[in-house]
């Protein structure tokens, strides 16, 4: 989510936070990937990987009340499917 901040010149919005986990975690096969690194590799946000999953289309773990994460094996799984899904 962008927050907006007022300046001398108007509103400009904040850039989004980058992912502060290295997308390349997503290639080892067992790392719980944070939904912000799997918002980064697929383009996609928050509200529609929830729908997605909520489609069973892609399987989130909940680690907490806050906390989601997904398996990079999972991800990677979602992906090709993504891309198999958007070239039909």
């Amino acid at each position: 989510m962008s927050a907006v901040i007022q300046t001398e010149s108007g509103p400009v919005s904040k850039p989004r936070k980058t992912s502060s986990q290295p997308l390349h975690a997503a290639q080892i096969a067992d790392a719980l990937l944070k939904l912000r690194t799997l918002q980064d590799l697929c383009g996609l946000g928050k509200t529609s990987l929830y729908a997605k999953e909520k489609a069973g289309e892609l399987e989130l773990i909940r680690i907490g009340k806050r906390c989601t994460r997904v398996r990079a094996s999972e991800a990677q799984r979602f992906l090709q499917a993504l891309g198999k899904e958007v070239a039909a």
